[in-house]
């Protein structure tokens, strides 16, 4: 059997989405258009053409070009972040467009003049990374422009990112005169954001070790929370000191949230204080205390961790409901949308669900691979199929999004944990319920969500008197 030869070549793939589109639009949707088709035809056309690029498609918020060259790919994303944040010089800082880029090098398909592959995929989630302004690049594009380019490039270590089964190592290119490399307030994202920042307060200069010890891993832990953007390590230990202004470090780093935490030393005794605080408003939002003894180090950085993350992530969603709710109805985003839905969902109930399902669906039609969107909607599903009357439809329509779940949500513990769940509960598909839960726990241990839901369907069997055994307790 033949068929028509597929064409594939090696590319240097540009990615590029503006910053706070679905804002920008509420805001001021004919203002916001007429803004891009300027800066379109004025800017980034005539770079992408001195670059020798080929501008694929364009998004409605973002641009694809193909390079031969990854030298001139990467000049041309620095030359125009430059000349994008000189364009904002002079606008209202609300008012301003600015772009997040990345750049991957890879093997491409050509069909009609559109191009797929993992190397586009790569560098869409790269883009994702970057700071508004700024430019992340994969290892392979790195090495290649390295010694070419007058840049210097900040290590943000390997990144599990969406829909790509191995990790990426990711850089971020510093350059001077963009938003990335003189950071602004205008660049806190879309999605919630967090620094870490722990000090040593002991005499003990050895200390010092432990509390970076304590950063690494507290921020290891966070990066598995999907929805969360963590800022690097080498970011945040810029701000290591006895005084720290939250407000300062959040509109510098681009985060809405900042950790803070203190390692207190005395014999062999530690004390460790944590606490998160809405960088904008200083607000608390959550803290925890650790009186330890030091016998086992790492093991205490475990434990700690483990505590930590697991505290803040239900404390940060509360703390990004609140915010959302006084955001106004037309300028909510797919994520605001599920934040909106997530006190229905959790109410458990037949009516409540009936409020979560059409904002969860609005959320899909602007992002049709939201991971956990499709989760939350399969266990609405779920209540009004146990809840509301065994109808077919709602059971059939739970187990369609459980899967879609899992589809677009491999790397999301929350979504793989919910769909675990109504896997098991309405399909009766055990061994795909076990394998969901289990990538679930060891994406994020400390995953609220995926444990507690767990738990459930343990406690579900025991009470029909099963055999059960943790996790497995789902199979026979």
């Amino acid at each position: 059997m033949s068929g028509e030869r597929v064409r594939r070549r090696l590319a240097a793939i540009l990615a590029a989405d503006v910053v706070g589109y679905s804002r920008l639009m509420g805001e001021d949707e004919e203002g916001t258009l007429a803004a891009l088709k300027t800066l379109q035809r004025e800017l980034i056309d005539p770079k992408v053409r001195e670059h020798c690029g080929r501008l694929v498609k364009t998004t409605g918020d973002g641009v694809l070009v193909e390079f031969a060259s990854v030298v001139d790919a990467v000049r041309c994303a620095a030359e125009m972040q430059r000349a994008i944040a000189e364009r904002n010089a002079d606008i209202p800082v609300e008012r301003h467009i600015d772009f997040r880029i990345g750049i991957n090098l890879g093997d491409i398909i050509i069909d009609q003049g559109d191009i797929y592959g993992d190397g586009v995929n790569v560098a869409a989630r790269l883009e994702a990374l970057a700071e508004p302004g700024g430019i992340c690049l994969s290892r392979v594009v790195r090495d290649q422009v390295r010694d070419k380019l007058d840049f210097s490039f900040e290590d943000l270590g390997e990144q599990q990112v969406k829909n790509i089964a191995r990790p990426v190592r990711v850089y971020r290119v510093r350059i001077r005169g963009t938003a990335a490399a003189t950071p602004l307030a205008s660049m806190v994202p879309d999605r919630p954001s967090i620094a870490v920042l722990f000090q040593n307060l002991s005499a003990d200069p050895e200390q010092e070790y432990f509390a970076d010890g304590m950063v690494e891993d507290i921020i290891t832990g966070l990066s598995r929370i999907r929805w969360l953007l963590v800022v690097a390590r080498n970011s945040s230990f810029a701000y290591k000191g006895p005084a720290v202004d939250v407000k300062r470090v959040g509109r510098e780093l681009g985060v809405r949230y900042v950790l803070e935490g203190s390692v207190r030393k005395a014999g062999n005794r530690v004390r460790i204080a944590t606490q998160l605080i809405e960088a904008e408003t200083g607000l608390h939002v959550w803290g925890d205390r650790y009186d330890r003894s030091l016998d086992d180090v790492f093991a205490l950085q475990d434990e700690i961790t483990l505590s930590t993350v697991g505290g803040i992530e239900p404390s940060l969603r509360a703390a990004e409901i609140e915010r959302v709710k006084r955001k106004r109805p037309e300028n909510l985003d797919a994520y605001d949308l599920m934040l909106r839905a997530l006190p229905h969902i959790n109410a458990g109930m037949p009516e409540e669900a009936r409020i979560a399902v059409p904002l969860l669906e609005r959320a899909l039609a602007l992002e049709p691979d939201y991971g956990l969107a499709h989760g939350y909607l399969a266990w609405c599903f779920e209540v009004l199929f146990v809840r509301g009357g065994l109808d077919p439809e709602m059971a059939a329509a739970a187990v369609r999004h459980a899967h879609a779940a899992i589809t677009h949500g491999r790397d999301d513990a929350t979504a793989l944990g919910l769909a675990g769940f109504v896997i098991s509960l309405v399909e009766h598909d055990r061994p795909t319920a076990i394998e969901a839960f289990e990538t679930a726990l060891a994406l994020s241990p400390s995953c609220s969500v995926a444990l507690l839901l767990a738990v459930l369907r343990w406690v579900g069997r025991a009470r029909r008197g099963e055999p059960s055994n943790g996790v497995n307790a789902l199979s026979d």
